[in-house]
């Protein structure tokens, strides 16, 4: 009962939950979501303190489509369809558009696995997050890799966030046109791989992405491996790649889950790199209480003049029911002198510190449908 709640807390911001399907006797269509709200405080936003409502922190707010028809001897056909949007205001996300957190369709087989067409995770994602594999998640957005690295300028991003999710593991940055395999499980090993056409006429090469994940499984023990290469090509400039890779695992015991993860990224154009260290733990303190606490060490190269962070993070959570979960949560960062922290979720650089510390506080309520 405590793994499945746990382990569905990482796994729920990338697929919902499903509580209603409309079914017919050949498959079915499920509507599902998830909703996050609450209240943060940031003790340097820019130079001042700031309370704020903010949204989408511990888990995105998504709502989807997912279907599944039998086409018998073992095969299915599948698709979904993933938004991501605003509590506050009720708008999606105005760098994903509608459905840009996930829009494929494929073929699934009980004894090959998956093939699926779209815009879909690479396995910085698949291999390492949703396996449960990152102990950053348990915090949420707060908690996923950030600090004094915007001079790194990954393509692509938020225009006003040059090193947002710049391991790829928030999610935020699926891969479109891409075709994906992703292996059933044999004796605890499962694979997969991406390709996403960059559509360049005349250069196969040019704006594709490349994405490969290894994962081992036996009861509490789980460790994966992923890699990504995007390569962002604009007419009349050249063209940047960005490599991650990354290893990440987990073990529980029976009421501790104990999680490590390293991610690395380097922009090709600039030479900018940013490697990083984790470990994190929870504990059950009652079925429905638990507490989870982690450390990250996070570190720029010369080119990022040698920028690092040390972040520590905290959080609370009271399960009300099967849908619905309470919080509260603490994050802090310090920075080398000089640098200036800036915490996942406090987006845009003018958002960082002045200086090397910023804490965020946060109390929220989590629901899914």
């Amino acid at each position: 009962m405590k793994k499945s709640i746990l382990h569905g807390t990482v796994v729920i911001s990338l697929i919902g939950m499903e509580s209603a399907a409309h079914a017919q006797s050949s498959g079915s269509v499920t509507f599902y979501g998830l909703l996050d709200t609450g209240i943060s405080y940031i003790s340097n936003e820019g130079g001042h303190a700031n309370f704020k409502f903010d949204d989408g922190i511990l888990v995105p707010n998504l709502f989807g489509l997912r279907g599944t028809e039998d086409l018998g001897a073992g095969m299915h056909a599948i698709f979904n369809l993933v938004d991501q949007f605003i509590v506050g205001n009720g708008s999606i996300i105005p760098w994903q558009g509608l459905f840009g957190r996930n829009a494929y369709v494929g073929i699934a087989s009980d004894q090959f696995g998956t093939l699926t067409f779209g815009n879909q995770y690479d396995f910085m994602v698949d291999s390492l997050l949703s396996k449960g594999n990152d102990p950053a998640y348990s915090v949420g957005l707060y908690g996923f890799r950030a600090g004094p690295f915007n001079k790194i300028a990954i393509p692509a991003n938020p225009p006003f966030a040059g090193s947002f999710d710049w391991d790829r593991m928030a999610g935020g940055h699926p891969v479109n046109s891409s075709v994906k395999y992703q292996s059933v499980e044999y004796a605890g090993f499962s694979f997969g791989a991406l390709y996403g056409f960059g559509g360049v006429p005349g250069s196969l090469g040019s704006g594709n992405t490349v994405s490969a994940g290894l994962n081992y499984e036996r009861g509490p023990f789980g460790i994966g491996a992923a890699y990504t290469e995007v390569k962002y090509f604009t007419a009349g400039q050249p063209q940047v790649g960005v490599r991650n890779w990354g290893v990440g695992a987990h073990y529980q015991f029976e009421k501790i889950t104990l999680t490590a993860l390293v991610t690395t990224v380097r922009n090709s154009f600039n030479g900018g790199a940013i490697a990083e260290g984790q470990i994190g733990a929870t504990y059950w303190f009652a079925p429905d209480f638990l507490v989870s606490t982690g450390y990250m060490y996070m570190k720029g190269n010369d080119f990022l003049v040698n920028n690092h962070a040390h972040q520590v993070s905290a959080i609370a959570d009271y399960i009300l029911s099967k849908r619905t979960i309470a919080y509260a949560e603490a994050v802090y960062q310090r920075t080398n002198s000089g640098a200036h922290a800036l915490i996942s979720g406090v987006l845009d650089p003018s958002g960082a510190s002045s200086g090397p510390n910023q804490l965020v506080v946060r109390v929220g309520l989590k629901t899914s449908f």
